[in-house]
């Protein structure tokens, strides 16, 4: 049965491929309904994102002719502000990745010009990244809607760029990275209104974080404290440190932004909170990257690090125990979000859980016992691949079934609402009214992240074993290496 659904899900993947090869090849993003392309960074990005994606899928042709593609096609001086993070995660992320798996040099010498034409974005006086770089012209700017960068944007190139460091002998690549996350973890220290938890705006210049924003493990939050974790596996655990940092932040998620439903299903969710410390009863399906990242913090005994104890005075055990477990309520909360939100078995890209905690809004909810309701701006689903990342992750390391059968069911409502007869998959608007509205979109993390984390789902524990590989916040899989002292750590 799982080879089964494997090659189904690859027939997906490849209905999706032939309709980026037939209409976008060497583009940033197909369009599927007006069959043209979307260019956004002018590097071929769906094509980058994939490399890795077409290797583990074990579909050699299409491996080839992509590589044959970045070989010879492949222009990285363009004339072209592009966002750090999103290029680093996706673009960089893909090189690095194909480079690991295939070993061949050409994705290396990529991976090493890329990284150089984006090193000058952490040319700031505080060492903070600007959000955008030129990649032809080396300038640097604040995004263009404000003057402060994310704050998951600035501490999530840490991967790619020590792993550019520990490829090249480079050292300037790591030295970037760690100068943003050794400032951010001392502000992370003392930050208000709660330690640990960070407002999801910083300013490059001055190097502060915004004290007027909110703290959100969604939107502008979220993959900062993914690779808080992350960072620590990368290096074997040899920079216990990172670790620390991890559980610090873990727990302060855990003490203070787990919330409860009040209503009849009692589902255990994760707030957001403004900057005078009140919680707001919201939850980004982006936030389903948490229930993987405490499922790896607990099986790989983070704990265990010096430095972490709690107040709780609680054993290694017992927390490892409660992070396990808040894992596989929020999974459920999740998968939730998918099973409630309406006929369509599809997630909204947010929804509000304030039911049943705000007695003003308790009758949103209706009659339904639905621990949420969904704003009429938040109905669209972008074929976001979070909860399915949890649910590989959670079912690799506990080996519960309900993961792979709720897996499926997602799977079939993305088959069932979003193909398009004439190639590839769209972005829709709502999850809730029907007929079907098509935004004319293929995110290029449908295939590389989505397709993929169902992929592995269905597949063999030494198919990308966990224990050998860590995968960066775009699904792309990087070896995991002890870490060597290249400058005095």
């Amino acid at each position: 049965m799982n080879e089964a659904r494997r090659n189904e899900i690859v027939e997906e993947f490849m209905w999706s491929w032939n309709a980026y090869k037939k209409y976008a090849w060497g583009k940033d993003e197909l369009l599927p309904i007006s069959k043209t392309s979307n260019k956004w960074f002018g590097i071929g990005l769906t094509l980058l994102d994939n490399l890795d994606t077409l290797w583990i899928m074990g579909l050699d042709k299409e491996f080839q002719e992509a590589t044959q593609w970045v070989t010879h096609e492949l222009n990285l001086e363009v004339d072209q502000d592009v966002n750090l993070f999103e290029c680093t995660i996706r673009a960089l992320g893909g090189l690095l990745s194909a480079h690991a798996l295939s070993n061949q040099h050409i994705f290396l010498e990529k991976a090493q010009e890329l990284g150089n034409r984006l090193l000058p974005a952490f040319d700031s006086e505080s060492g903070i990244p600007f959000s955008d770089v030129n990649l032809k012209k080396g300038t640097t700017h604040a995004p263009k809607w404000g003057s402060d960068s994310s704050t998951a944007e600035v501490t999530t190139v840490q991967l790619e760029f020590h792993r550019l460091t520990q490829i090249t002998g480079d050292a300037r690549f790591s030295k970037a990275a760690d100068r943003v996350s050794d400032k951010i973890a001392e502000m992370a220290k003392s930050v208000q209104p709660q330690p640990h938890l960070l407002p999801i705006f910083i300013n490059a210049q001055s190097g502060k974080l915004s004290e007027s924003s909110t703290i959100s493990l969604g939107a502008r939050g979220d993959s900062y404290y993914e690779y808080l974790m992350k960072q620590w596996i990368q290096s074997g655990g040899t920079r216990p440190m990172l670790g620390e940092r991890y559980v610090h932040a873990a727990e302060a998620i855990r003490k203070h932004l787990l919330v409860k439903s009040k209503m009849n299903n009692g589902g255990t969710y994760v707030a957001e909170m403004n900057s005078k410390g009140k919680l707001l009863y919201k939850m980004d399906h982006l936030v389903c990257f948490l229930p993987g990242v405490y499922a790896l913090g607990a099986k790989n005994n983070i704990a265990k690090l010096p430095k972490t104890s709690t107040s709780d005075g609680l054993s290694v055990d017992e927390m490892s125990n409660i992070h396990l477990k808040v894992a596989e309520e929020l999974m459920e909360t999740c998968y939730n979000m998918y099973k409630d939100s309406g006929s369509m078995g599809l997630a909204p890209e947010i929804v509000m859980f304030d039911c049943g905690n705000d007695p003003n809004n308790s009758k949103k909810c209706g009659n339904t016992g639905k621990d949420f309701y969904i704003k009429p701006n938040d109905e669209h689903n972008l074929l976001r691949p979070e909860t399915v990342e949890s649910l590989f992750i959670l079912w690799r390391l506990t080996k519960n079934p309900k993961y792979r059968i709720w897996g499926w069911t997602i799977f079939k409502a993305f088959q069932k609402h979003c193909k398009i007869s004439t190639g590839g998959y769209s972005s829709i608007k709502s999850v809730v009214r029907a007929p079907v509205v098509f935004k004319d979109k293929m995110e290029s993390f449908w295939l590389a992240e989505t397709l993929k984390y169902l992929y592995l789902l269905f597949s063999e524990d030494d198919v990308v074993p966990l224990d050998k590989w860590v995968f960066n916040t775009e699904a792309h899989p990087l070896p995991i290496v002890p870490r060597r002292p290249l400058y005095g750590d």
